[in-house]
């Protein structure tokens, strides 16, 4: 098979770049990211890590200084292109999604680093909520496609197919994004996302070969329990040295270990969230385990907590029965970080610093836009504009 990538190689500014998780693939694109910004520190060591000949400037783009120091770098490196993933927080279906939240109006610093830039290509990335999310604007609040679209419609053209999900483009996760794709209008280029693939890849594909895991209790007097945790362990570890359970309480593992695949502890009627022995109200969504049948739920930041949004492992019958004190299921955890690479669709042999702990590891994985699919995007336009020739 042929590789797709721009015959002349594109140079390229990340905004709000995390670690560069959405850069993974653009390097075998032809892409060079040769500048980058992002808020925190530690993200940007991460950075500098995985892309140590990238200019990574560290500090808040809504300072003059910060933002005029990386239009100053973009400019001297003649950028092409603009990789632009705001942070999503305000308006997430997991956070608070407050239409006031500074978080949402980060999208200013990116328009206007693209009306100064005026880079050949730009790609700008968010939750679906963006469209419902309304930003002052003029002196009046729209919502910020209108926002986008109103300040860039005079040099770009837009993609029609915005609201994408994830798993339709081979990674095996449910994830929703609206993305806008965007094309100067002098290139004569239209950039859409590629056709949907025809399978989507369920987690018994993507993970179902992974051997069992023991969760590591936080109670070391309940560690008895688990007999087997450390060979377990040590078969997991042979796989990939992230493949190793995470940390949970017993009680919480108590309830998932009779809580069958794609059901929450919720629904059971005798092992069931609790607390000072009162069943304790949540999310639906909540203490679940994900389906072998289907591509995982959205990963988020804290994907290692049994109580968060469908974290758990689908887990594997060891005795189905009605009665719950008889019901077993395996692998009563939440997934490892080896499992939400593969999830995410990031190499197996990602080059994770050493001195990452798992808290910011899950954290950035969960922030970040599962790379494959920036990939096939930008295919499709190299593709249709032909730059491949």
């Amino acid at each position: 098979m042929k590789t797709i990538k721009f015959k002349n190689r594109v140079k390229a500014l990340s905004l709000f770049a995390n670690v560069g998780i959405a850069e993974t693939y653009l390097d075998e694109l032809g892409v060079d990211v040769v500048v980058a910004n992002e808020l925190l520190e530690v993200r940007c060591n991460f950075y500098k890590h995985l892309y140590p000949n990238v200019n990574v400037i560290q500090g808040d783009i809504t300072e003059e200084d910060i933002f005029n120091k990386v239009i100053q770098k973009a400019k001297e490196s003649q950028i092409e292109m603009v990789i632009a993933t705001p942070p999503c927080q305000g308006m997430s279906c997991a956070g608070r999604k407050d239409p006031k939240d500074p978080r949402n109006f980060l999208v200013y610093y990116a328009v206007e680093a693209i009306k100064l830039l005026k880079p050949r290509f730009v790609i700008i990335e968010n939750v679906t909520m963006q469209q419902h999310t309304q930003i002052l604007y003029k002196d009046k609040y729209v919502f910020i496609p209108e926002y986008i679209e109103n300040e860039l419609g005079e040099y770009y053209s837009f993609n029609k197919q915005r609201i994408v999900n994830a798993m339709d483009y081979g990674v095996p996760q449910s994830r929703q994004r609206y993305i806008y794709l965007l094309v100067r209008k002098d290139e004569s280029v239209t950039w859409e996302f590629p056709k949907k693939n025809n399978h989507i890849i369920t987690l018994k594909e993507a993970i179902g070969d992974l051997p069992s895991l023991d969760p590591c209790l936080r109670d070391v007097n309940e560690r008895w329990r688990f007999p087997d945790y450390e060979f377990k362990r040590i078969e997991g570890l042979k796989v990939s040295k992230w493949h190793y359970p995470p940390v949970h309480s017993w009680k919480q593992v108590e309830w998932m270990i009779h809580t069958p695949s794609g059901m929450s502890a919720f629904k059971n009627k005798i092992f069931y969230p609790m607390t000072k022995g009162r069943r304790v109200k949540g999310a639906p969504r909540t203490y679940m385990r994900m389906d072998w049948d289907k591509p995982a739920t959205t990963i988020m930041q804290n994907s290692g907590v049994i109580s968060a949004f469908s974290t758990v492992h689908p887990g594997r019958i060891i005795n189905d029965c009605d009665d719950e004190n008889q019901r077993f299921y395996s692998d009563a955890r939440a997934l490892t970080i080896y499992e939400l690479l593969i999830l995410s669709s990031l190499p197996l042999d990602w080059n994770i610093p050493e001195w990452a702990d798992d808290i910011l590891i899950r954290k950035v994985i969960g922030e970040g836009i599962p790379p494959l699919l920036i990939k096939k995007a930008i295919e499709s336009l190299i593709v249709g504009g032909k730059y491949d020739r």
